[in-house]
Order: structure tokens, then sequence, then C-alpha cells
């Protein structure tokens, strides 16, 4: 992928720049009680309380509350949000690095869907790791959905990042591992690249 073909790039976070994988917080919640919670939650298809979390509508505290109403025992917090960031992998360093040489040519935003128990998980994450406490000197903005009010694939998360950036969307190129993240971008004229992480692929093969 050549960089001279766009002004701009807007990149996913989970799945293109940390790995993920949704399997392990099935798999937790699984463990600790929650036979079906597979039917509830995946990567392309949430409830509604998943995508309230998501949006902001409703606080961590609640969240964990719609969680344990599915439960047929008792669960503390400490279970539920180690099941939740269970799906949370590696921050890989090679893909920060690659952000900051792409970021001084480009304009680059991070758009995320994402809440707060995870944000709050991965920001501790990357203190951890590489002794920075957030994603902002890798990105000239940063949109989480839990704090914009909106979530991916809706047209309007989209037109919101164009319009607070004065992006042109004919110049700007959104990175997805979701395919209906990537279909939702395409309608409001963005051009696009689906990432396959399922495939192995990562950031570091595009540029």
């Amino acid at each position: 992928m050549k960089l001279k073909d766009y002004r701009n790039i807007i990149f996913d976070f989970g799945g293109v720049i940390l790995n993920l994988d949704y399997q392990r917080t099935i798999d937790a919640f699984i463990k600790i009680g929650l036979k079906d919670f597979e039917n509830n939650y995946s990567q392309l298809q949430q409830t509604d309380l998943f995508d309230q979390f998501e949006r902001g509508e409703i606080t961590p505290s609640d969240f964990r509350s719609g969680l344990r109403s599915a439960f047929e025992k008792d669960v503390d917090t400490a279970q539920l949000d180690d099941a939740w960031n269970a799906m949370l992998l590696d921050l890989p360093i090679e893909r920060l690095n690659l952000l900051n040489r792409i970021r001084e040519e480009k304009k680059i935003s991070l758009l995320s869907n994402t809440n707060e128990i995870h944000v709050q998980a991965f920001e501790s994450q990357l203190k951890m790791e590489h002794g920075i406490n957030d994603l902002s000197q890798f990105f000239d903005t940063v949109y989480y959905s839990c704090r914009v009010g909106m979530r991916k694939p809706e047209n309007r998360i989209f037109e919101m990042v164009l319009q607070k950036e004065n992006y042109l969307a004919s110049e700007t190129l959104f990175i997805d591992d979701s395919p209906q993240h990537i279909e939702g971008a395409k309608k409001v004229g963005l051009h696009t690249y689906h990432l396959r992480a399922d495939k192995g692929e990562t950031i570091l093969d595009l540029f």
C-alpha cells in the first residue's frame, strides 16, 4: 500500500494495532459460569448491553450488573473484568514505531469501538509494557466510541471524524479488521482496507 495515495489515515485499534482473541473472553466467561456467553457476544453481532457500553450509554457498574444478571451464581468484579479483558493481547512495539513513521508524513487518527473497562486495561498494559501512558503520542487524534456516544459501523461516527479533522473522504484511508465496519466506512465515501488479522495479516504488511 502506497502512503502517497492518501493524505489521512484512520486506524482501528483492536485487531489492527492491538492483538485480540475474542475466543479467550468467551472461554473465560464459560469458565466462571456463563455457559451461553457465546450467544450474547461475538465480533460481528452484539446484544444491546454491549452496544450501550461501547457507546458510553451505561457505566462500567451498569455493565457488570447486566452481566451478573445472566449468571446463576455470584461473580465478583475482578472475575468479570478479568474475563472481559481476556481478549486483549499484546501491543507490539513494531506497530507503534510504524505509526510514528507514518505520522511524519500523514495525518492519522484512531477510531475504536471500545469501552471504559478495556480502555483502563490497555492503557495499563501500554504503561507496563512500553512506559507510555496512553495512545495520544501516536495519533493526531484518538476517538473511542464510549467517549463520543457513537460506534462503528454507524455513518455518523465516520462523518464526525471527517468533520472534526477536516478530512476529505476522497483523501482518507480507513483500516479495520471487521467487515461490517469497512462497509460502514464505504457508505460515507472513505477509501478502505480490510485487514485480515484472522489470516495473520498486520499493518506491517501494508506499508
